[in-house]
């Protein structure tokens, strides 16, 4: 299983899109200052994922999610 998912910081309320195979282990590595992108935005909260079978079709979804980040096209799939 892979996911895809959306974090929020409660710092600065932007976004990070990013797709792992262990979602409570990379929210703790985010959480935890181990994630370059991250660590000056913590603390971070899970608003969405979407789970795939294989790592390409959550890569494809994050790329996607991407690419829609800030519209409301990308609010509506996340519900925010």
């Amino acid at each position: 299983m892979f996911f895809t998912y959306v974090l929020r910081s409660k710092r600065d309320n932007r976004f990070y899109i990013g797709h792992t195979n262990d979602l409570t282990e990379r929210i703790e590595r985010h959480n935890g200052g181990r994630v370059p992108a991250t660590k000056h935005r913590t603390p971070l909260e899970l608003i969405y994922s979407e789970t795939f079978e294989t790592r390409s079709e959550a890569a494809n979804r994050e790329r996607y999610l991407k690419g829609l980040k800030g519209g409301n096209q990308f609010h509506k799939i996340v519900g925010v």
